[in-house]
């Protein structure tokens, strides 16, 4: 996970000029998170994903197809 966010971090920096606002939540709880302002990242290990599941929370926010 910490990689993930790190690769994330230094994409967005490279392509975009964009750094996060705050990152936090790593290395033990499983579960990071990424303040980019307009848009917030959650970077989870599988189990706690399904635990938390976000997507039951905002499921009726409207979803985004991103081609990766």
């Amino acid at each position: 996970m910490k990689a993930i966010a790190g690769e994330l971090r230094d994409k967005l920096k490279e392509d975009y000029d964009v750094k996060p606002l705050a990152v936090d939540g790593y290395p033990l709880s499983q579960w990071v998170v990424a303040d980019y302002s307009d848009v917030v990242v959650h970077i989870f290990h599988r189990d706690k994903r399904v635990f938390y599941s976000l997507e039951d929370l905002w499921s009726d926010a409207p979803r985004l197809d991103l081609q990766l």
